[in-house]
């Protein structure tokens, strides 16, 4: 029971899914609650990553079998992603894209990063960033569609999975008081980590029963590396990580991911 009470409500929190009414009520809330809800970020994953799949597939499917099909089938799962999710990651990598991009100093940095509006800097990371997710998708789908549909399903799970070691290796630096997420970034316990783990696994089993092993070694090498790039970049920068890095750190990790794969391709 407390398996699916933490997984609702990391649902509620990283998603739009309504999880309202008697259901909230059962799932309960804490403090607590919530920082054991960020071992089922990669489980999160699984549930945008193949409803992001579906429509994929489903809209290959409706139009006609063209050469651009692939291309509106990425567009139109990419929008359907950010408003299941409500742009929360892409709001991250926006205000670390400004904050880090907007001065060298580290706390004038992390004041930046609080500001809810965004500036250059941000704009241009979100643009390059969803035009490189479009791009690689439908250069995915030109290649296999189902190979696009499973690469949509194993970025979201592989993508939320990895921010989770930054919780685990650098100190929280953001302001306690005023953030939400202040308890999804205290310390992951063991377990946490072994349950955040047991969803990454199962994935990966499931992509190379489907195609092999060999076909995940890219994308897991090139999303690995963006991992390390984002860790090193937070430990020189800031000393630590934000929510809004964890969010910029999965945004990054999902492109990497695509691009692994069509190494693969």
């Amino acid at each position: 029971m407390n398996f699916i009470r933490h997984y609702l409500l990391a649902l509620q929190f990283f998603t739009r899914i309504p999880v309202t009414g008697r259901l909230a009520a059962w799932a309960g809330y804490s403090p607590a609650m919530l920082r054991a809800s960020a071992a089922h970020f990669p489980g999160v994953g699984w549930l945008v990553g193949l409803l992001a799949a579906l429509l994929f597939a489903g809209v290959q499917l409706l139009l006609p079998d063209a050469r651009g099909t692939p291309l509106v089938a990425a567009v139109l799962s990419t929008v359907f992603t950010v408003l299941l999710t409500g742009a929360f990651h892409e709001d991250g990598l926006a205000d670390v894209a400004d904050g880090l991009g907007g001065t060298p100093e580290r706390s004038r940095a992390l004041e930046i990063m609080k500001d809810s509006r965004v500036g250059a800097f941000g704009a241009v990371a979100l643009v390059l960033v969803l035009l490189a997710k479009v791009s690689l998708l439908a250069l995915l789908g030109d290649v296999d569609i189902q190979l696009a549909c499973v690469g949509l399903l194993a970025a979201h799970v592989v993508s939320r999975t990895l921010p989770l070691l930054l919780i685990r290796v650098l100190p929280y630096v953001g302001d306690s008081a005023a953030s939400r997420s202040k308890p999804l970034a205290d310390q992951i316990s063991l377990a946490g980590l072994l349950a955040a783990f047991a969803w990454f696994f199962i994935l990966l089993a499931f992509v190379a029963w489907l195609y092999g092993a060999a076909i995940l070694i890219a994308p897991l090498i090139t999303a690995g590396l963006a991992w390390l790039w984002m860790w090193r970049l937070f430990a020189r920068r800031l000393q630590g990580f934000t929510g809004d890095c964890l969010g910029a750190t999965q945004q990054v990790c999902e492109v990497a991911f695509y691009f692994g794969l069509a190494l693969s391709a």
